[in-house]
């Protein structure tokens, strides 16, 4: 019988328990810390068998393949033990495309502006009515919604952890948004290992596949003049007109796939910034590949909710405006975000530094920034980083504190802007929790 050992009792890892367990694996769940009591009750109901805080090397070891979560990195010491032993490893997202039948798969990645234009592609489908699921990394598993609710398309985001562990997955759509220096602690700290990581999305692809991607990306055309591929690829841009893809030219996203051509004025798109034309693009693309027609793109572009957590709007108080961009967990995304402000801003920075080059935000912190308050445990590297730009920087340990402090610094008809650069970890849970506090602390002003 083929034994399944999955790694981590998260989201992912139930989901893969269920859907192994449906198809006749011996499934066994290991997970080294504390499991959710919501996932603990649904591996009992499934009769699965679990362990939580340890791992049995034995009972790991033993396996005919094993899932890891996408959360555990290559140099923990079981994973180099399960190496060693040449047990085949997969990610949970290789284990759904190996049972979703006929279905279809639309993968979007990319460092930043995944999870909207995710959120975007999947209300598109939606809008046209399509059997459709949203999956992946934006929190839902792919290989739960395969066990329990099949649809005939699966817009799915996937993390560079997830693409790590793929050998047959393949998109009939893949997406690619942008490449930027982003979890170089867990390969190697070298870029060059997590572009590739990014660009197995396509490995799998075919003549009958698209490769959508922005040609403004330096770093992805880079990687791409190295590469031979064997899929269509549909390149987009905000620079120059393209034959097959899309651009922006004015005010006027021009989309031309085969036949169909598509063109609406950008004021109509319900994301703004930027950075959202580019997400924009990527996903009324995809959407035509499929053949969405394009009254359909124009409605669901125009009616969009952006997602919380990601520039959300929270609350005015007093004149001041507070944005939840909580989810900006890189440098990155904090530079899309001040790139789309045009108001004075209050900007709520900090958290667990993952290797941060604060330099890239310079010029915008001058353009658009009046004071800075950290919201971290340590923020020695952000007061370092700006002391000489921003009159004003203050430190706080909380969601509370932090919003208060910005509330005394801001004027009527500026932005309080929470996009921290950082990761969570040291003051919350996850990403959710620190912008779930935030907006709390606004309601109670």
């Amino acid at each position: 019988m083929h034994r399944l050992v999955i790694l981590g009792g998260g989201e992912s890892g139930v989901g893969a328990a269920l859907l192994g367990r449906q198809k006749g694996y011996d499934v066994f769940v290991s997970d080294g810390g504390a499991i959710k009591d919501k996932y603990k009750q649904e591996l009992i109901e499934n009769n699965i068998a679990f362990e939580e805080g340890q791992h049995t090397v034995e009972q790991v070891l033993n396996a005919s393949e094993v899932m890891k979560s996408p959360g555990i990195p290559e140099k923990n010491d079981l994973v180099k033990q399960i190496r060693v032993k040449g047990i085949p490893v997969i990610s949970e997202i290789e284990l759904a495309y190996r049972f979703k039948g006929d279905s279809k798969i639309i993968a979007i990645t990319g460092s930043n502006g995944k999870s909207t234009t995710t959120a975007l592609t999947y209300h598109i489908c939606k809008t046209a009515g399509l059997d459709c699921a949203m999956v992946g990394n934006i929190g839902y598993s792919f290989a739960k919604q395969v066990a329990e609710d099949p649809k005939q398309w699966y817009v799915a985001e996937i993390s560079s952890f997830q693409l790590d562990d793929i050998k047959d997955f393949r998109p009939d759509v893949s997406v690619l948004l942008n490449i930027t220096e982003d979890h170089l602690d867990r390969y190697e700290y070298q870029f060059e290992n997590y572009i590739r990581s990014k660009f197995r999305i396509i490995q799998n692809q075919t003549m009958n596949d698209y490769f959508i991607y922005c040609e403004d990306d330096e770093v992805i055309m880079n990687h791409l003049a190295l590469l031979t591929i064997h899929t269509n690829p549909l390149p987009f841009s905000m620079k120059h007109e393209v034959k097959k893809g899309g651009y922006i030219k004015g005010d006027q996203m021009m989309l031309r796939i085969q036949d169909e051509r598509v063109s609406m004025s950008i004021y109509d798109f319900a994301l703004k910034g930027k950075h959202n034309h580019y997400n924009t693009m990527a996903a009324g693309i995809a959407a035509t590949t499929i053949g969405i027609r394009k009254e359909k793109i124009r409605e669901a572009v125009k009616d969009f909710h952006s997602l919380e957590h990601r520039m959300e709007f929270v609350a005015m108080v007093r004149g001041v405006e507070f944005i939840n961009d909580s989810k900006a967990t890189n440098v990155n995304s904090t530079w899309y975000a001040l790139e789309s402000m045009n108001k004075p801003t209050v900007l709520i920075l900090g958290g667990t530094d993952k290797g941060n080059d604060y330099a890239l935000l310079n010029d915008l912190v001058k353009d658009h920034v009046k004071a800075i308050v950290c919201m971290g445990v340590d923020n020695k590297k952000i007061i370092a980083a700006f002391k000489d730009i921003v009159p004003v920087i203050i430190e706080t340990d909380s969601a509370k504190k932090a919003v208060n402090a910005s509330f005394k610094l801001a004027a009527k008809g500026d932005v309080v802007l929470l996009s921290p650069a950082c990761a969570s970890f040291d003051l919350f849970k996850n990403y959710e929790d620190r912008g779930k506090q935030f907006k709390d602390a606004v309601k109670e002003l």
